[in-house]
């Protein structure tokens, strides 16, 4: 009990103080906040013109006519732009100098490395958006993603999003009766899936879980399997091999015209306090806050390696592994789970 006592007495100082740590000169004179008292009083006075500025940064294909719009507890950000958050993902990058600058570099478990390239990242996003068009899935159209730390994962993300279908990946860790139903509450026309992961030196089947998961789900038209394993799994007719229908498909596919407060992608909570919400995030407000928070705070710039640990099934993966780092910078992923990154772009 006293070390107890102990314990919260200091945390209880540690929540209180007020003491402040500098940083060395050199990290302060390269950082994208130098002062952080004034940019935040800033926002707080003006969070229009603050978050405007920001928005400004990105592509827009029209422009907002109000930041925003309030009446709790409703809200809408960029009210009347259009957009895609790819070409600010992708387009802006594989448009500019960065073209041939390292996106991505993925890491396997046995220690095979593969790096892509902005202009290579878009061309296999393009081609598999356009492989799922081939299926039927369109905008508006749900897409459930169950797959492991690959680029694959990175791709299908991107490819729902160029064509305004919206995403809902399920971490890979996740079991039958959990996959089963997410599907059914955002009634998913496709499901995208890895035949395996690894886990600690062990193999984990992924398709099984997926059979298991859509027995009498008859609305899920197509399952799409990354085949990882040798010789590779057989498939039935409905079922499709992701590089297949990647490789059969043009590389130029036009992002679809979204509005700022279209749909991007859904992701359901963990379900450990009672049935699973799905949570939906928009092109607009998530594209600006992602983007802004990935520059400002996470600090990254051109001649950085970014390195997260998290895992594309939760928010931060989605956040800061796909859509924030990429706009600002590129990625590195390792199945291990150890080695997500990014890397300046």
């Amino acid at each position: 009990m006293a070390n107890d006592h102990q314990y919260e007495t200091q945390i209880d100082h540690l929540l209180k103080t007020t003491q402040k740590f500098s940083p060395p000169a050199r990290v302060l004179e390269e950082a994208f906040i130098k002062d952080y008292d004034s940019v935040y009083a800033y926002s707080i006075r003006d969070p229009e013109g603050f978050w405007g500025q920001i928005a400004s940064e990105l592509l827009w294909l029209e422009p907002w006519q109000k930041v925003r719009e309030v009446n709790l507890p409703y809200h809408r950000w960029f009210v009347g732009g259009k957009t895609n958050i790819t070409l600010n993902a992708l387009d802006r990058h594989a448009d500019s100098w960065r073209r041939n600058k390292v996106a991505v570099i993925w890491l396997s478990e046995e220690g095979e490395e593969q790096v892509g390239t902005y202009g290579q990242l878009r061309d296999r996003v393009n081609q598999f958006a356009n492989g799922l068009k081939s299926l039927g899935v369109g905008k508006g159209d749900r897409v459930v993603i169950y797959m492991p730390l690959t680029i694959e994962g990175i791709i299908a993300m991107l490819a729902c999003a160029r064509i305004g279908a919206i995403h809902s990946v399920v971490y890979a860790g996740m079991g039958a009766g959990a996959l089963r139903s997410r599907i059914e509450d955002c009634q998913a026309k496709v499901v995208i899936c890895s035949d395996v992961t690894f886990r600690r030196g062990k193999v984990v089947r992924l398709k099984a879980v997926v059979d298991e998961a859509l027995e009498t789900l008859d609305f899920v038209e197509k399952v799409v399997v990354h085949r990882r394993t040798s010789p590779p799994i057989e498939l039935e007719e409905w079922e499709v091999d992701f590089w297949e229908l990647l490789r059969s498909h043009s590389h130029h596919c036009p992002a679809e015209i979204m509005d700022a407060e279209d749909p991007l992608f859904i992701l359901y909570t963990s379900g450990t306090t009672g049935k699973p919400k799905g949570v939906v995030h928009v092109h607009g407000g998530y594209m600006v806050g992602t983007y802004y928070l990935t520059k400002a705070f996470f600090d990254i710039k051109d001649k950085d390696v970014y390195w997260s640990t998290s895992d594309i099934g939760w928010i931060v993966g989605h956040s800061f592994i796909v859509y924030g780092p990429s706009a600002p910078v590129p990625l590195f992923l390792s199945v291990k789970g150890l080695l997500i990154t990014l890397i300046p772009g």
